[in-house]
């Protein structure tokens, strides 16, 4: 790998690409520097209010396996990436910021989610907003 492993979280999604798919940097790498700097900050930025670390990386074993063996799905493989929690995640709480919507579990992903879930990206998990995204 080339790039210094603290440092991965500022790749840019084509630079992380380039080396995901040459093999010089492994979706297990990048995404654990994310989960790290996400718990090495959150406490005081409040941007997650859910982090599904060990779905992250077991989705990041999964995209480098496939990257290995020569099933490369494209620039967002092994990307990780957050959702606002406007977003529906099977199986996952989506309040859409509200407390109405608290104990609310989605059956079936949203649109977006699905799409960028086929294209590889890893969901870290999913971000804070305002009620309903009325802010």
């Amino acid at each position: 790998m080339t790039t210094s492993q603290t440092n991965l979280y500022h790749l840019t999604i084509r630079e992380a690409s380039a080396l995901l798919k040459s093999g010089q940097l492994s979706p297990v790498e990048l995404t654990q520097s994310f989960l790290d700097r996400i718990e090495a900050t959150d406490d005081r930025l409040h941007s997650f209010i859910i982090v599904l670390k060990e779905q992250a990386l077991d989705e990041a074993r999964l995209a480098e396996a496939e990257i290995r063996r020569g099933d490369y799905k494209g620039p967002l493989h092994g990307i990780p990436f957050a959702l606002k929690d406007l977003y529906d995640t099977a199986g996952i709480t989506t309040t859409s910021g509200s407390k109405v919507d608290i104990d609310r579990v989605p059956t079936e992903d949203a649109t977006t989610t699905a799409r960028l879930k086929a294209a590889g990206g890893i969901l870290l998990g999913k971000l804070a907003m305002h009620e309903f995204a009325l802010g």
